[in-house]
């Protein structure tokens, strides 16, 4: 009887006992060395069902702890890769800064040194041309040396007059080589000029090399850092959804422990109840009509491929409820008890009632059933085999 309601132990706790006292210890415990050893495997199996969930929640709060852990680790190092960030970008805006004033500098000193080869070029012209006129003064000067010596001679009226003219060309040729030596002083203060400018602008353009240079490295280092904060971002949402799905398993875990032992109570209230209740004789009861049509295709849905001495067996489990004052006192009421026989609650048997489907072996094994034969003894659940379950296998079903 696949997902058919299980028998339960008496629910007693430790407290409960203690309340009782010693009295009420030995008297829960004859008790339940009355109920047969069949009677506890509905109960043990629920144990055992509630247990394997109890420590598979134990593992999954263990998973959701240590992915917790995981995420403050991802999370703390993720915000110090920030900070960290953060002061790259500081340090890189700062030296693109500094790069921007070295541009502008160099924008100036080029600007400069524009400036004073302009200022060389004309210096250069200026002493060419003064240059050029003593030139030709001086050419003048000697070949037309007797000429001038005669004029200054027959020309001067007087003694004082051809000492003055003698003066006059004196003094023009000290001015020649004085304008020559200024403009000569002018234009080697002026290639000074340049050639300083030339060398700061070259130990500016070193710096800028520097400088950006530095500036890639702090590219680099951001563009690295950004890099694994993605990466831990990543991790970070990886983690929350691991650690969503580990809330969501738990609270089906928990709500599963709470199905689970709310069973296990109810079993164990039934099969105290079970243990002291009295059962009726077969000729007791009152069949109404259609409980061996009823009966017979219940048998073939549970048990149509079993042995005929599980057929049997599957109509006496039926009949035990029906004698047992824990069960409805009915074929239809045991039946159609709810959450006991999966073939009602799949719609299999009403299929099977509406088409007839049960065998003749069915409805000779619901005639015995019915005139209290039984292959069981008094067991009143079966299922498929699992482990840790005992009582008497028949074919594929272990009755208990």
């Amino acid at each position: 009887m696949r997902g058919a309601g299980r028998q339960c132990i008496a629910r007693r706790t430790v407290r409960g006992i203690a309340r009782r006292g010693i009295a009420g210890c030995a008297a829960v415990a004859l008790l339940l060395c009355a109920v047969p050893t069949t009677a506890y495997a509905d109960v043990k199996d629920t144990e055992k069902k509630l247990n394997e969930a109890k420590e598979e929640k134990k593992k999954t709060e263990n998973a959701l702890n240590s992915t917790r852990e995981e995420l403050g680790d991802l999370q703390e190092t993720t915000e110090g890769l920030k900070g960290e960030l953060n002061s790259l970008n500081n340090s890189l805006t700062q030296v693109s800064n500094n790069l921007a004033d070295l541009e502008e500098q160099i924008r100036i000193k080029l600007g400069e040194i524009d400036k004073t080869q302009a200022a060389l070029e004309e210096a250069e012209r200026i002493e060419r041309e003064q240059y050029e006129a003593m030139k030709k003064r001086i050419q003048f000067m000697y070949e037309k040396r007797d000429y001038i010596l005669l004029e200054m001679l027959f020309g001067s009226a007087s003694f004082s007059e051809l000492l003055n003219r003698n003066e006059y060309i004196e003094q023009l040729s000290a001015y020649d080589r004085q304008q020559l030596a200024s403009y000569q002083e002018t234009r080697a203060q002026i290639e000074q000029t340049k050639a300083r400018l030339i060398g700061e602008k070259e130990e500016l353009d070193e710096l800028r090399v520097k400088v950006e240079a530095e500036q890639s490295r702090f590219a680099g280092l951001v563009s690295q850092t950004s890099g694994k904060i993605s990466n831990y971002q990543h991790k970070i949402s990886e983690a929350e959804q691991e650690m969503l799905a580990y809330e969501q398993e738990l609270a089906e875990q928990n709500n599963n422990i709470a199905q689970l032992q709310k069973q296990l109570e109810e079993e164990r209230r039934l099969s105290l109840l079970a243990a002291q209740s009295a059962w009726r004789d077969i000729s007791e009861i009152s069949f109404a009509d259609g409980d061996r049509y009823l009966l017979a295709n219940l048998i073939y849905c549970e048990a149509g491929n079993q042995p005929f001495e599980g057929q049997v067996a599957v109509g006496a489990v039926v009949m035990n409820r029906v004698m047992s004052a824990v069960f409805p006192d009915t074929v239809v009421g045991v039946i159609y008890q709810n959450k006991q026989f999966s073939p009602v609650a799949s719609g299999r048997l009403a299929l099977a009632l509406a088409e007839d489907h049960a065998t003749p072996a069915c409805y000779q094994a619901a005639d015995q059933a019915m005139k209290g034969a039984t292959t069981v003894g008094s067991c009143l659940f079966f299922r498929t085999p699992i482990e840790g379950l005992s009582g008497k296998q028949i074919g594929g079903h272990i009755f208990y």
